[in-house]
């Protein structure tokens, strides 16, 4: 059994740990009220030009466009030959649970299952992943994700729709971690491009009934090749905010529950160097007692 100093020193270092994990924890809780005051303050933008979008579809369904699914101009690929450009979300740091081992091991089943793809990765922690495993990502964006952008997203959107329409990639998902709850997160994967045509809200269409028809120039589908790759960066934008989200709830979390097994840890202690306090004290009683009686005899 350790000494009572041993005890003491550990108990210590127990409690210098816990002030680290205290301050994470904050830390965390202040960055995952910004993320979400971030993105519902952007939301509404995005939306409108989704809601532009099916206006248009609305009113002019034969419109096409090389973003959409069900284009017929681009040219057609059987499903082994598609190229799927992957897209992951990852973070920059640990010590936030199982954050990014879940959305790592979704992609390197993913990747498993398909060999003709293209990796893009986003965050360290991925990048130190992949390359540990001989995995070598086709592109790296070394802009950190601890700050979310637009500007960000709109880089990391043109490069993919830059390899998407010279027909380097057929297809773009992303692999993100989307809150479900303060309790709950769930990593998932998202198709970017194409777009299905479906994909787009519905619109009020009383409130638009009386409005003023809209000409487009120099034609639709040059309002559409414009506006699209924009909408794509809001997805983009929309999966780096909720990932960061994500990310300091699940740091929260983590240092909730270092915090809590801590203090498990130092009332164990407490009781054990009781314990070996009260036994030197009875052994101290012990030995005053026994060299009294001696010196009686």
């Amino acid at each position: 059994m350790a000494n009572a100093k041993e005890i003491k020193g550990r108990m210590g270092s127990i409690k210098d740990t816990m002030k680290i994990t205290n301050a994470m924890y904050m830390i965390s809780s202040s960055k995952v009220q910004k993320a979400k005051k971030v993105l519902a303050n952007t939301e509404p933008f995005f939306y409108a030009q989704q809601t532009a979008v099916a206006r248009l579809l609305k009113s002019r369904p034969e419109v096409s466009s090389i973003y959409f699914s069900d284009y017929e101009g681009r040219e057609h690929k059987e499903d082994a030959d598609k190229v799927t450009g992957y897209v992951v979300i990852t973070g920059d740091k640990g010590l936030a649970g199982a954050y990014n081992h879940n959305i790592l091991r979704m992609v390197q089943n993913r990747l498993e299952e398909d060999k003709n793809s293209r990796l893009f990765v986003i965050g360290e922690v991925g990048r130190h992943y992949f390359l540990s495993r001989g995995i070598v990502p086709d592109e790296e964006f070394h802009y950190t994700v601890q700050d979310p952008t637009l500007f960000r997203a709109r880089q990391i959107t043109g490069r993919l729709v830059e390899l998407y329409n010279t027909y380097e990639i057929d297809e773009v998902k992303i692999f993100y971690t989307r809150m479900e709850s303060m309790f709950k997160m769930e990593a998932t994967d998202f198709t970017l491009l194409p777009i299905d045509r479906n994909a787009f809200p519905d619109f009020d269409e009383e409130e638009t009934k009386y409005s003023t028809a809209f000409n487009y120039h120099p034609s639709e589908q040059a309002f559409l090749e414009h506006l699209i790759p924009s909408i794509v960066s809001g997805f983009v934008y929309g999966a780096l905010v909720e990932s960061f989200a994500s990310e300091q709830n699940s740091r929260m979390m983590a240092m909730q529950s270092a915090t809590d097994n801590a203090k498990e840890m130092l009332h164990d202690l407490e009781v054990q160097y009781n314990r070996v306090r009260q036994a030197a004290i009875t052994k101290e009683i012990t030995e005053v007692i026994s060299g009294a009686r001696s010196q009686k005899k």
